[in-house]
């Protein structure tokens, strides 16, 4: 009779393990000495947060590696990941210091431009990868991280399946499409739920942000998880954002939601470059007839309401659709298409606000 796969192991156990790691600092293993915040353990997928500081960041990264390579030869462990996250001040809980002040992480790189909704299903990263794309063609250094842990969407849009190198201490950026990239999905196969809580989340996000060679660039467009969360709260604490830009469709459901992403941000003083409408309009590409199937212009009223721009309308097109499932960005793989050159009108937009400063906030009317 042949015996079943080894149990899972319990946290407790994993503790244990990791006990065979020593502190570079203090000398004591890692479990002794307080660096081991917490494991999640669901199915066999293992998640580890390892506590630091920014000043042992760089000493505390083999330390994570190695964490990562012990508990993965655990019986019934099938993927185990580390992340470091930073010790919180006391005054972390106080409202958020105004982006802009000090530029705690990527301080080369010129702007760097959150693009969010306020719920999923609006179509947020295929506006966030294909804005990326037309800004790079158009002569700009881009960046692009996806800051989705939950639901990582880049290895599939942009058709990468490989792992990130290492350069000395930080990753390396993966190159596609005239883009350095960064995700969370190139380090996990890409069913592999991630049962993570908050502090983890945000340990992840703030080591793609400070432990990954971005060099200098133009833009590092942040595709942002929907809603408005610890992600949220982390860039505009971590990073001076330059400014978001707010992706809706037409309809009312769709826009209550986008107003609660304006006022996040206003909140965490990001100043808001403007509004996208996506799937603004349907022509049938058989008799060009025209549908408005989600309403039409929907986001331009409410960025007028709200005082904010309106950075321009993205078309309901199957070549949109056809071309992010198999891993080229339309602006890439139609540039003369008009899905393209609304997203490169929108890019051009984007450039302007923040080249000419233009970033005020936006001015919130109550009815």
């Amino acid at each position: 009779m042949s015996k079943g796969p080894p149990a899972e192991p319990s946290p407790d156990a994993l503790r244990e393990i990791l006990r065979g790691i020593k502190d570079p600092v203090s000398g004591r293993d890692i479990v002794a000495a307080g660096l081991v915040e917490g494991i999640e353990v669901r199915g066999g997928l293992v998640q580890v947060a390892l506590l630091t500081d920014r000043s042992h960041a760089a000493a505390m990264e083999p330390v994570r590696r190695e964490a990562e390579r012990l508990l993965a030869r655990a019986p019934g462990v099938r993927n185990a990941t580390a992340v470091l996250t930073g010790h919180k001040p006391a005054q972390a809980t106080a409202p958020a210091q105004p982006a802009g002040k000090s530029a705690l992480l990527l301080p080369d790189v010129r702007a760097i431009v959150a693009v969010a909704s306020g719920k999923g299903g609006v179509g947020k990263s295929t506006v966030a990868v294909n804005l990326a794309v037309a800004l790079a063609r158009q002569g700009h250094a881009v960046g692009l991280l996806d800051a989705d842990i939950y639901g990582p969407s880049l290895p599939r849009m942009l058709g990468l399946a490989r792992k990130p190198e290492m350069a000395g201490d930080k990753l390396k950026p993966i190159p596609a499409w005239g883009l350095a990239t960064m995700s969370i999905g190139f380090m996990v196969e890409e069913e592999t739920p991630m049962i993570w809580r908050g502090p983890m989340v945000m340990g992840a996000l703030e080591q793609m942000l400070g432990q990954v060679a971005w060099g200098a660039l133009d833009f590092l467009i942040v595709d942002m998880p929907p809603g408005t969360g610890d992600a949220q709260l982390t860039m505009a604490q971590r990073v001076a954002l330059t400014g978001a830009v707010i992706v809706s469709t037409p309809q009312d459901i769709a826009l209550i939601d986008a107003r609660r992403g304006v006022r996040m941000f206003e909140r965490v003083k990001v100043p808001v470059l403007g509004l996208v409408e996506n799937m603004s309009f349907f022509c049938c590409p058989n008799c060009g007839h025209r549908s408005d199937i989600f309403g039409h212009g929907g986001a331009r009223l409410e960025a007028q309401r709200l005082g904010a721009d309106f950075l321009g309308e993205v078309p309901l097109l199957l070549d949109i659709r056809t071309a992010s499932d198999a891993g080229t960005p339309v602006v890439a793989a139609a540039p003369d298409s008009p899905a393209a050159k609304a997203f490169a009108d929108i890019a051009a937009a984007v450039w302007s606000k923040v080249s000419t400063g233009r970033t005020a906030g936006p001015r919130i009317v109550m009815n």
